[in-house]
């Protein structure tokens, strides 16, 4: 028992010490105290417990009451974490389903290891290195963990494929797989290009670059919608850095301060490739972060329009300490400030549970549906920095044109169907059975996107299917949603037989949010009068 007490002591002091905290700041009776409470827990509490476990407890619950974004992470959600804003992780490459209790290959990451083995879409992988994989229940995260690992090793697997007698061995050397962090990149009109982004990743700015130099040479694009809705931020200066590309002059794109941390600014470079266009930037409440940042530093300086629903509204900048066990601290150490002072972060005076009632509330008072239910303290007030506007600080970036949630389409019937499942695991039972029937009607994506529709049939058996699933079928429902359930079958179908770009460019059509923006961007005058620039 003493040799556990004196490891939990040094285990206690070793946490409060690691993270740049000073030796002689972190001796004090403050550190004692807390590792006495857990000493004597462990030796003398009535029954047995999990000193670890109460000690991740206690490091939470300190955390959580300093702000809503200081949170401790367990270590082995650290390398979890930190890969997709690495952007890359070391594997096989495919992007996969599940689809009854079989792995199926959906697509090979272009340039990974199992593209360069041969790899096809519709594969159904059979065994991962003598172990049955099919018809055993396996998870996502089962898949994952046998088909990861460093890069270099070798993973045997063994597929079923349609059309070939037997079944096909692979030997696959894992490497290094990117994740991507642009979602579609094309053409909205001759003029208009439209790029998505999901975060701001070590290598945002890349992608971006590539996809904005393609669209410029092979479509002649002039400006730009990007999209930042649901796209919860990542790395400050991918955001700062991509806000660079507006910008033909040094600017101010973002200012941090905090209580041990000096004012630090973020310039634009001056050399911005996009500093000619005309730019549209779609936000929600899901944008935050690095997202707030980039659309922060165009709205301030009139430089492009904020198209959309208010952003969540996190001025908070956190950096990661890791502790002696690989665990880590991603502690609040500033704020950030837009060009114009403007600091966006929603108010959590009130606690945590608070803060989220907050921001849940936008749900249900109606703010997703009219820009009247949302309100600024006049103290919150700001002015732009050109045509002097008037924007406003504390709790999101409001846009400059706000476009109601379309709900119009959305009905109990179709949200049990997304609910349950079933229309992603029918669209890829759907595309498994097709592929070869639809490449060889369609010879090109947009031959599909504009002539393929489901038949009655392919309806019923959707229904037969969600009967099955547990979702009873609602006649009522299934009129409202028609055309919404059509068209996100149709997009996850080109998604599993093309690409996610692909996707996109059938789920985004009709979009209010997009139609808005690309009506004013197209209009010189009306983009210039909602800058503040006309009357």
């Amino acid at each position: 028992m003493r040799k556990s007490r004196t490891r939990l002591f040094f285990c206690v002091l070793a946490i409060f010490l690691s993270g740049q905290v000073a030796f002689s700041q972190g001796l004090n009776e403050n550190t004692f105290k807390i590792g006495r409470t857990l000493g004597l827990i462990d030796a003398w509490y009535v029954d047995s417990t999990d000193i670890n476990k109460l000690t991740e407890q206690t490091i939470i619950e300190l955390l959580r009451s300093l702000d809503p974004h200081s949170v401790y992470i367990s270590a082995k959600d650290v390398k979890e974490m930190n890969e997709p804003l690495n952007g890359n992780f070391e594997g096989i490459g495919i992007q996969f389903n599940l689809l009854r209790d079989t792995i199926i290959v959906i697509e090979p990451i272009s340039g990974g290891p199992s593209e360069k083995a041969g790899l096809l879409p519709g594969d159904r992988i059979i065994t991962i290195d003598g172990e049955k994989v099919a018809g055993i229940g396996i998870s996502t995260n089962g898949v994952r963990s046998r088909l990861m690992g460093m890069k270099g090793t070798k993973v045997n697997i063994n597929v079923f494929r349609k059309g070939e007698k037997s079944i096909l061995d692979f030997t696959i050397i894992r490497d290094k797989i990117p994740i991507n962090s642009l979602d579609a990149a094309y053409m909205l009109d001759k003029e208009t290009g439209y790029v998505k982004l999901n975060k701001f990743a070590a290598t945002t700015v890349d992608e971006f670059d590539a996809a904005v130099d393609s669209l410029k040479k092979f479509n002649n694009m002039k400006n730009l919608v990007l999209d930042l809705r649901s796209n919860g931020g990542g790395y400050m200066t991918a955001a700062t850095d991509l806000a660079d590309k507006f910008y033909s002059d040094k600017r101010l794109l973002v200012y941090l301060r905090g209580r041990k941390t000096p004012r630090q600014d973020y310039f634009s470079k001056g050399r911005g490739s996009l500093s000619s266009s005309r730019v549209a930037i779609l936000t929600d409440e899901g944008s935050a972060s690095a997202s707030e940042i980039l659309a922060g530093a165009v709205q301030d300086w009139d430089r492009g329009i904020i198209v959309g629903r208010r952003t969540f509204g996190k001025g908070l900048v956190q950096n990661g300490f890791y502790l002696t066990d690989g665990s880590m601290i991603r502690l609040t150490i500033a704020r950030y400030y837009t060009p114009t002072g403007r600091l966006i972060q929603s108010p959590y005076n009130d606690g945590y549970d608070k803060y989220l009632e907050n921001f849940y509330k936008r749900y249900t008072d109606g703010e997703l549906m009219t820009a009247d239910s949302i309100h600024f303290p006049d103290s919150l007030k700001y002015k732009t920095m050109v045509s002097k506007r008037t924007v406003y600080g504390g709790g999101g970036i409001m846009p400059d044109v706000f476009v109601p949630a379309d709900t119009m389409g959305y009905s109990d019937y179709y949200r049990s169907l997304v609910r349950k499942g079933v229309l992603s695991s029918w669209s890829l039972e759907f595309s498994d059975k097709n592929r070869k029937q639809i490449a060889s009607k369609y010879k090109t994506f947009n031959e599909f996107r504009s002539d393929f529709n489901f038949s009655d049939e392919d309806m019923d058996d959707l229904k037969n299917k969600a009967e099955k699933a547990g979702v009873k079928f609602d006649d009522n429902g299934f009129k409202i949603s028609r055309n919404e359930i059509l068209t996100v079958l149709k997009g996850y179908i080109a998604a599993n037989i093309w690409k996610t770009n692909e996707f996109y460019m059938i789920i985004n059509e009709g979009d209010p949010v997009i139609e808005s923006a690309l009506r004013i961007i197209s209009d010189r005058q009306q983009y210039e009068k909602v800058l503040g620039f006309s009357k």
